[in-house]
C-alpha cells in the first residue's frame, strides 16, 4: 500500500472527503454522486444543501441526524404543515444549524417542492426532465449553465436559498452531475455526457 495515501484501505478519494471523518467518507463512498429518483430522498439532499450556503457539508452532515429528528424524518408534507411554533422550536433546537431564515427557507421550499412534485407527477421527473434523464460528468465546475437555469426556475417559484452554486451542489449529490475527481475510484470508468 502506498504510504502517502490517507486512507485505510488504500483507495483515492475526493479531495474533499475527510479520511478522519467515517461519516463523511461513507457519504463519499456510499452516496454522492449516485443517482437518486426517490422524491423523500431528493428532498431530504436539498434541505440540507439550503442550510449548507456559507457553511461546510461537513458540518451540515455531522447534523444530518439532527435534522432528521426536527424535520420529521423529511417527509415533505409534514414539513409543508409546519407553523410558526415549529420555527421557533427549531430555532431552539441545538442538533441542527439554528439559522431561522433558513429554516423559514427549509418550510417554504417543501411547498414549492411538493407543488412541483403534483405539476409533474414527481419531483424526481421534474429535475431529471432537465438533462433528459442523462448523467453529466463535470468534476470542477463550482456553478453550470445547468445550475443556472435550474436555480433560477427555482427561484422563479419561489424557493429560497438555491442559488446557483448550491444548486449545483445538490446537482452532485443526487448523482445528475457525476462529479468525482479523475483520480478517484469512483470516477466513471465510462464515459457520460457533458
Amino acid at each position: 500500500m502506498d504510504t502517502t495515501c490517507p486512507w485505510a484501505d488504500g483507495k483515492p478519494r475526493c479531495f474533499w472527503a475527510n479520511p478522519k471523518n467515517e461519516r463523511y467518507v461513507r457519504y463519499h463512498d456510499e452516496e454522492w454522486g449516485r443517482p437518486v429518483h426517490e422524491d423523500k430522498k431528493l428532498f431530504e439532499l436539498l434541505l440540507l444543501e439550503c442550510f449548507q450556503a456559507g457553511l461546510s457539508w461537513e458540518c451540515v452532515l455531522n447534523k444530518r441526524e439532527g435534522f432528521r429528528q426536527a424535520f420529521a424524518d423529511f417527509d415533505c408534507n409534514r414539513v409543508c404543515a409546519f407553523t410558526e411554533a415549529d420555527i421557533d422550536r427549531l430555532v431552539q433546537t441545538p442538533e441542527i444549524i439554528r439559522h431561522r431564515r433558513k429554516i423559514e427557507a427549509a418550510i417554504n421550499n417543501a411547498r414549492v417542492f411538493r407543488e412541483i412534485a403534483q405539476e409533474y407527477g414527481s419531483f424526481s421527473a421534474y429535475l431529471w426532465h432537465w438533462t433528459d434523464g442523462k448523467i453529466l460528468f463535470d468534476p470542477v465546475s463550482t456553478t453550470s449553465p445547468l445550475s443556472l437555469a435550474l436555480s433560477k426556475d427555482l427561484k422563479k417559484r419561489g424557493m429560497k436559498f438555491v442559488g446557483s452554486t448550491t444548486i449545483q451542489s445538490y446537482l452532485q449529490a443526487v448523482g445528475i452531475i457525476n462529479a468525482h475527481q479523475p483520480d478517484c475510484f469512483l470516477s466513471p470508468r465510462e464515459p457520460v455526457h457533458r
